[in-house]
């Protein structure tokens, strides 16, 4: 039987320990967020990822808000649940864990890490055996064609590489459907990119443009192997820990936060722990692009347009150009300052303000509807943990952290605190480039933790 082995912290002692104040946050008490730490964690390191925070962050929010000796298991929630760090850190912790992506290569990546709890090892072992002896004796390379659907500015693999890419999924395609498979395509696509002619710099650009040779010749399968060696080693690891913290489950949906009602019980989850894209208009979808062709997982350019749609704030690109958009509720600190930014370098079309006010203001509505999603979802005194940065756009700073705690109060939630994680973050091109910063500003960039609780 699993027993909570963490001390019972009450909640007036959480407080204390956290100092959690919205006008004066105490000092930091939650390690450091930085998602860099997750690739050298096993299960978390199998995908590298541009956002997020680490896994140490999501095990110290387990500690202050769900440690007690009365319930053996929650379940835990991320709403932006991206390759799954939260997810994991559940399952490990042995909680139940629900989680929601609107990118199928990342709910692929997370869904893989979660069935790895029950993966048949001798069956992966097999299979990772067959795909050597295959990649050595006449299917290292085969026929094939491009994505249907897919383009870039230059080749995306060079003409050597492109053929070994097609002999793996020559094998892949002698496969069933089944969690191996899976992994299969986690490890492809955990390394794709480090033997194509494009690079993350930090947005997905091809290497030419920055500055690096193209990669005309590379071990495709030795690359894809030793990835599938590192997830099987980490994947026994994760099972130990499971052995001892018996069947926690997990759910992870391919579909928007947003229409979690069809599929999630209201009042089901005891804690969220989750990070929804910054106001920073960094493209998340088409960073992953190449993945999502490659792998199948996307077919239709309509299909791509329908996942930047979902995307929380959608992107400048795709609403610059509308019509004036305003906030669907009454923010009066918010609205002075989305007018402040509509009215700078009004001369510069939809590169001026106008355009990055109707981004601000979809960002926000998206992020009203997104809280009531919260609220609905947590039980009575359960907690929500949203971390996000500050912006800076045409000059003009909105600190995100209010305004959602603002938003959240309108939803049944209690903002508990705002905690300042980071004092300084990636983020330059938001206040540099000429596009996005009008008038220079002194602000900085930060990241915070704003702490709700749903009101019993």
């Amino acid at each position: 039987m699993y027993v909570e082995t963490s001390p019972p912290i009450a909640p007036e002692k959480v407080r204390e320990q956290l100092r959690l104040d919205y006008e004066e946050p105490g000092s930091p008490v939650f390690r450091d967020p930085a998602f860099m730490e997750n690739k050298q964690i096993p299960v978390h390191r199998w995908v590298p990822w541009i956002a997020g925070f680490s896994a140490s962050f999501v095990e110290d929010c387990f500690k202050a808000f769900i440690a007690s000796p009365r319930r053996k298991r929650y379940t835990v929630l991320d709403p932006f649940a991206g390759v799954g760090t939260t997810i994991v850190s559940a399952l490990k912790a042995g909680h139940n864990a629900v989680g929601f992506e609107i990118n199928p290569y990342a709910a692929l990546a997370c869904q893989a890490k979660a069935a790895a709890v029950a993966l048949d090892l001798a069956d992966f072992d097999d299979t990772i055996a067959r795909y050597e002896y295959a990649s050595r004796n006449g299917s290292r390379t085969a026929e094939g064609s491009k994505p249907d659907g897919f383009e870039s500015r230059i080749p995306f693999f060079s003409p050597q590489v492109e053929d070994q890419v097609f002999g793996f999924f020559a094998f892949l395609r002698t496969l069933d459907a089944s969690p191996v498979a899976d992994l299969f395509k986690v490890a492809f696509g955990s390394v794709m990119v480090s033997f194509s002619n494009y690079t993350y710099e930090p947005s997905l650009s091809t290497r030419p443009g920055a500055g690096k040779p193209l990669i005309e010749e590379a071990d495709v399968h030795g690359a894809v192997l030793a990835k599938l060696r590192i997830m099987r080693a980490d994947t026994e690891a994760l099972q130990g820990v499971a052995v001892r913290k018996p069947n926690p489950k997990a759910l992870i949906h391919c579909m928007d936060f947003m229409e979690s009602a069809k599929v999630l019980k209201p009042r089901s989850v005891d804690l969220a722990v989750t990070s929804p894209p910054y106001l920073n208009n960094y493209h998340y979808i088409r960073s992953t692009r190449p993945h999502l062709y490659w792998l199948g997982l996307l077919t239709e350019r309509s299909d791509f347009r329908q996942l930047e749609e979902l995307n929380v704030g959608k992107y400048w690109q795709t609403v610059r150009g509308q019509a004036p958009i305003y906030l669907g509720f009454e923010d009066t600190e918010l609205q002075v300052v989305l007018d402040e930014i509509r009215e700078t370098r009004t001369d510069m079309g939809v590169y001026g303000g106008g355009g990055w006010a109707n981004y601000a203001a979809s960002y926000f509505n998206d992020s009203d509807r997104f809280l009531a999603s919260l609220s609905r979802s947590l039980v009575d005194g359960g907690t929500g943990v949203i971390v996000v940065g500050n912006s800076i756009i045409q000059g003009h700073e909105i600190k995100v952290e209010q305004v959602l705690g603002r938003i959240a109060t309108r939803h049944g939630l209690e903002l508990t605190g705002i905690e300042e994680l980071r004092t300084k973050r990636v983020g330059a091109s938001i206040t540099k480039s000429t596009v996005r910063r009008g008038e220079q500003s002194n602000a900085r960039l930060y990241e915070s933790a704003v702490i709700l609780r749903r009101r019993p």
